[in-house]
């Protein structure tokens, strides 16, 4: 079988998995880490085993970068205090208690091991959060405060992982050096991000070539990465930051690419998504083949405690962070009310981990300074292995789950903001036609259609703002976009048959197809 061959499989494989996962309402990323287990146990299939550099180098930041680019800047800094409780404070206090847990419960395994595990299975990750928030409605601040840390807590993570896998090679390690490192490292990574990302903005606003500017689009979160792993600052950081920048300034950028770009990154999106959870069920055999010495039950038992440790203390910092803070502090409590516990509850079981855990894992050194093998090495690896699947799998099919046994409904924010913008929008060009009509004298029948075509507009969306229980974000009242949906595929059906009896072209048929796509669209405000 060629090195391809195995390729192509696992994406079919995807497709297939991905599907049944759309079918039975189950995030994907929890179907395709099952998927990849149970294959890897085929006897008869090649071995395919993870590359970490890969994955920190070829799959990261094109996973990160999407993320960022589409995270809502305003709900990030409103949520910034805490995004960075979790993504500093939670992941140095879980790299220091699963240190101590593992340290306490593996013979003869060092502190300094137990903190390069700590660290490798602290951070929750970005991919996985929005795989799996991405079919819960949940309220606007848990779903920013989730995606935020999930964007940040991997630099806080790679870097503690590089101080304790420094320290176990070398052999030193000094506290004050580590923490003026690690402020030194993420001011670096953030400023060289937004230097990229302006670069970056500067160069899309004076091109008008889609596939030339989603090129360099392409290009953006390797460069930022590449260029802060050379300068020693945080990569993760960089992408982050080059990634909210150029989001937060892409409405300047042309129509035709902006359409192009939002598919095109959805598309690679999905595909290294796919690709790296079904690559993380494939690696268990290969872990399991390293500790062939122990007893299955020993095994399991180190497992359970270490996954039960995070789960834990994850739980606790939220709950701690949310309303210790506030009730030692009355100031901070009366300009910051305590979200409901409900609330606190779905941030605190939303810690699933994903494959910068594993790539972090297996980039750990094969052998110390003095060439003797790095101490505990395949325990990290089965232990990591075991967090992922424990959270991801076991926490990703419960959260739904818990959700709904909660009560917690999305808040309707972010559609009843889209409804309110769009209304203000129409009213604002109806004003700007009615201007016009007066200074320019435009032709009657030419302000009459313009001027009904907004004015119906406004209509709907005035009607959609009245009714009740309406969370789901149409623009348009449900008989009217059921009467609008059915004149759309009679147009379609046309088109088609049109182009069937040879009397349009394939060329025109798409043309028309597009503005009819779009005119769905727009109906539908999706």
């Amino acid at each position: 079988m060629h090195h391809a061959e195995p390729i192509v499989l696992l994406f079919v494989l995807v497709a297939g998995l991905v599907i049944l996962a759309h079918k039975w309402a189950v995030p994907y990323p929890v179907l395709l880490v099952i998927g990849g287990l149970c294959l890897s146990f085929i006897p008869w299939l090649p071995v395919i085993r993870l590359d970490p550099n890969l994955v920190l180098f070829f799959f990261l930041p094109p996973l990160l970068y999407p993320a960022a680019l589409f995270t809502s800047w305003r709900d990030f800094r409103r949520n910034l205090r805490t995004i960075l409780f979790l993504a500093i404070g939670l992941v140095l206090l879980t790299a220091t208690v699963v240190a101590w847990v593992a340290h306490s419960i593996i013979p003869g395994f060092p502190w300094a091991a137990g903190f390069a595990l700590g660290a490798i299975v602290s951070p929750p990750d970005a991919v996985a959060a929005e795989a799996v928030l991405k079919r819960l409605r949940v309220p606007v601040r848990i779903h920013a405060v989730l995606s935020g840390e999930s964007l940040v807590n991997d630099a806080t993570a790679l870097v503690a992982y590089q101080f304790a896998v420094a320290a176990m090679v070398t052999g030193a390690f000094s506290l004050g050096e580590a923490s003026l490192r690690f402020l030194l490292i993420g001011l670096g990574g953030v400023a060289l991000g937004l230097f990229l990302g302006m670069a970056a903005r500067w160069i899309q606003n004076r091109l008008d070539d889609p596939p030339v500017q989603i090129t360099i689009s392409l290009l953006t979160p390797f460069a930022a990465y590449l260029i802060a792993e050379r300068l020693a600052v945080s990569g993760v950081l960089a992408v982050v930051a080059a990634g909210i920048y150029v989001g937060r300034h892409s409405p300047s950028y042309s129509v035709q690419f902006r359409l192009q770009a939002q598919t095109f990154w959805e598309i690679v999106a999905f595909l290294l998504n796919g690709f790296v959870f079904i690559m993380i069920g494939l690696q268990l055999p290969d872990i399991l083949r390293h500790l062939s010495h122990e007893p299955l039950s020993r095994l399991t038992t180190y497992a359970l405690l270490v996954s039960g440790t995070v789960v834990l203390v994850r739980m606790v910092w939220v709950f701690a962070a949310t309303y210790l803070t506030r009730w030692l502090s009355p100031a901070f409590r009366r300009g910051n009310p305590a979200p409901p516990w409900q609330q606190a509850m779905i941030v605190g079981w939303a810690g699933m981990r994903g494959v910068v855990s594993l790539a972090a894992a297996f980039a750990l050194p094969i052998v110390l300074a003095n060439r003797q093998a790095f101490p505990g090495r395949s325990y990290i690896l089965f232990l990591t292995f075991c967090v992922i699947l424990t959270t991801l799998v076991f926490q990703g099919l419960t959260l739904p789950v818990l959700i709904r046994w909660l009560g917690v409904k999305d808040d309707g924010v972010i559609e009843s903001e889209e409804r309110e913008a769009r209304l203000r929008a129409n009213e604002a060009a109806v004003d700007f036609v009615e201007r016009k009509a007066l200074e320019e004298h435009f032709p009657d029948e030419v302000m009459a259609r313009v001027r009904a075509e907004y004015c119906d507009r406004i209509a709907q969306l005035e009607a959609c703002c009245e009714e009740r229980g309406n969370p789901s974000g149409e623009v348009a009242t449900p008989i009217y976009q059921r009467l609008q949906a059915g004149a759309l595929q009679i147009e379609r059906q046309t088109i088609i048959a049109l182009r069937n009896s040879q009397q349009i072209n394939d060329e025109a048929l798409r043309r028309i197809q597009r503005d009819l796509d779009l005119a769905e669209a727009r109906l539908t405000g999706h």
